[in-house]
């Protein structure tokens, strides 16, 4: 059977591939925890695939422009009313549009006075702001980019353990290698995995492709 990446098993790896880390080291067996947490940021950070794509369906608050943004949240991809049903009139999806924070202000310059949103912006890192002010506790679908949940003793696994090994693998010794002061590896982890994300780069464009349709580059 395969084995598993877990957070356990990937602080034994990375000290392997470092030849450092062990008990009697006890710098870099304390720095190895947080050099695997600076990759998974990296990580996140840097890409942009289905595997950190997350669904959030909620409801507004009739009243009330500024809506909580879900832990962990990195970057917004849409946002719609969901179909449902408010009152006893049914409400049929649609889009909510992205634009500046300055234009929703200018837009609908008065939060008292309700309508059906039709634009969101970011308020700030944990807020949007939807104008027009709902006049309903409309229900609403976002589709966002995640942080996963962070890997430590209690949590041993996430999608990226699951699906992305390597890249955690040769993230987390790219972290390493300035904290060793190895500047000769950074190169070498660097390439790699440049090359382990851009693999999954490319897994992500053929999903967006259907098998009938060819695309070619601009």
């Amino acid at each position: 059977m395969p084995s598993a990446l877990t957070f356990t098993s990937l602080q034994s790896d990375v000290r392997a591939y470092i030849e450092r880390g062990t008990v009697n080291d006890p710098t870099v067996f304390a720095q190895i925890p947080r050099l695997i947490n600076l990759a998974e940021r990296r990580i996140a950070r840097e890409l942009k695939i289905q595997g950190f794509l997350v669904p959030l369906a909620s409801a507004m608050i009739e009243g009330e422009a500024v809506i909580t943004k879900p832990d962990r949240w990195r970057e917004t991809v849409s946002m719609n009313l969901g179909a449902g049903v408010v009152g006893n009139e049914g409400i049929p999806r649609q889009q909510i549009f992205p634009r500046t924070y300055e234009y929703v202000r200018a837009y609908w310059p008065d939060d008292s006075v309700l309508g059906v949103p039709e634009f969101y912006a970011d308020y700030d890192y944990s807020h949007w702001v939807v104008v027009p002010t709902p006049d309903h506790a409309y229900p609403f679908e976002v589709m966002y980019y995640e942080l996963p949940q962070m890997l430590d003793d209690e949590n041993q696994t996430n999608w990226v353990t699951q699906y992305a090994p390597n890249v955690l693998l040769y993230a987390t010794l790219l972290e390493a290698s300035p904290f060793l002061k190895d500047d000769a590896r950074i190169q070498v982890w660097q390439a790699m995995y440049d090359r382990s994300i851009s693999a999954l780069n490319g897994e992500d464009l053929h999903k967006m492709i259907d098998r009938t349709v060819a695309r070619t580059g601009a």
